[in-house]
């Protein structure tokens, strides 16, 4: 089967479900503390594949690689910073040995470098663009779909992300915040700021993920809308994560609560919704049936 282009079945209306969490859900099956999921995308290819697998059996259209860290500034001077391209490409391999003839999109995932821009941290603008760049040249190679510039906070930051891919990719982009203080970011930009400043970039589609609540995120949800005419991308949390009676991390959001959310989602504008930390496959079912009920 021929994939419909990304961006000419998001103009056509209909709504589209990204998959849940990477992280959290490969810690539940094992990834053992002190490793990230690109450890595994080398060393344990099965468990990326079968998350992913998961996910699309779920309902999801959208499956994001395995390459939220997969940058040079965050894991510099790490065993896996020589191995960055590898990651990147053997990542998309993973995503579309999932997918198979499936219509259903590879998503290169960009999360943040990690360390703040001059002058309140050591990274120069340059440097930060750079990181962006060899990340998206290596995903989009390798035969993405599209890319995902995700959890961001810091719209110094976003700029120079979207200009490194800029320089290497035309793939469909969507750049997505993190609200994880409540109306505002961890560098206090607030949803109509990321409306307002993103319009203006080369970006298709923007967006919120992570972040706390279903209702903060819900009432940042609102306010992007007001400020925005580009489609949106919404993934939040299931809540909150805290620690179960033995010891394990549980988040407090149920499948079935978060699918109760979805129509509020779309009535508020969500273009592409689905799940960010502790949305397991089961959460993502719940999510998917509201839309293809």
């Amino acid at each position: 089967m021929q994939k419909q282009p990304f961006l000419s079945r998001i103009e056509t209306g209909v709504i589209l479900v990204a998959d849940g969490a990477t992280g959290t859900n490969l810690i539940s099956r094992g990834l053992p503390g002190g490793l990230t999921a690109e450890n595994w995308v080398l060393e344990q290819p099965e468990k990326i594949i079968q998350l992913h697998s998961d996910f699309i059996n779920a309902g999801a259209d959208i499956i994001l690689t395995a390459t939220f860290n997969a940058n040079r500034v965050h894991f510099k001077g790490t065993s896996l910073e020589s191995k960055l391209d590898e990651i990147n490409c053997t990542a998309v391999r993973l995503t579309a040995q999932a997918i198979g003839d499936a219509n259903i999109y590879n998503a290169g995932s960009m999360g943040p470098l990690g360390q703040l821009l001059k002058p309140l941290g050591p990274l120069s603008v340059d440097e930060a663009k750079a990181a962006y760049a060899q990340q998206a040249k290596a995903l989009t190679t390798a035969g993405a779909d599209l890319l995902v510039i995700e959890t961001q906070y810091d719209l110094g930051e976003v700029t120079a992300a979207v200009d490194g891919v800029r320089e290497v990719s035309d793939l469909p982009l969507i750049v997505s915040l993190s609200y994880d203080r409540g109306k505002r970011t961890m560098m206090g930009v607030s949803p109509a700021q990321e409306g307002k400043q993103l319009s203006v970039l080369p970006v298709d589609i923007i967006g919120i993920n992570c972040g706390r609540s279903l209702d903060e995120n819900l009432q940042n949800l609102v306010e992007l809308r007001q400020n925005t005419t580009k489609p949106i991308w919404f993934k939040p949390n299931a809540g909150l994560p805290h620690l179960d009676s033995q010891g394990n991390t549980t988040y407090d959001v149920s499948p079935q609560l978060m699918g109760s959310m979805v129509l509020a989602w779309l009535k508020e504008g969500a273009s592409i919704v689905g799940g960010c930390c502790g949305t397991t496959p089961d959460h993502l079912a719940q999510i998917a049936a509201q839309i293809k009920h």
